[in-house]
């Protein structure tokens, strides 16, 4: 997967196009991250430790990573995500800047 937590993404398809926000967690096995702020849905919560009154909470849901696109963190503009090695270590570079992403 090209996008790691941490990462600040832009969403590129679906209801919420055009925002940006923070990868709060990967799904591998989907193929689908959180994005901080991005597909907020209503879920019907029972009560438990961390919602001692239980009722509608709103929360991000997963989206698909083809829908999002990493933002360069030098120019702030949505970038492809190339590979290459360096030091005997794969790193992530972005394609349109050639800069090494962290």
């Amino acid at each position: 997967m090209f996008v790691k937590t941490g990462d600040k993404v832009k969403v590129i398809a679906g209801k919420d196009k055009g925002k940006e926000g923070v990868v709060v967690k990967t799904i591998s096995s989907q193929d689908r991250v959180v994005v901080e702020g991005v597909n907020m849905v209503k879920k019907h919560q029972k009560p438990n430790n961390q919602y001692p009154q239980g009722g509608i909470v709103e929360l991000e849901a997963p989206i698909h990573v083809s829908n999002v696109q990493l933002l360069d963190p030098s120019t702030n503009e949505p970038t492809k995500v190339g590979y290459k090695v360096e030091d005997g270590k794969k790193v992530r570079f972005a394609k349109k800047s050639g800069k090494t992403l962290a």
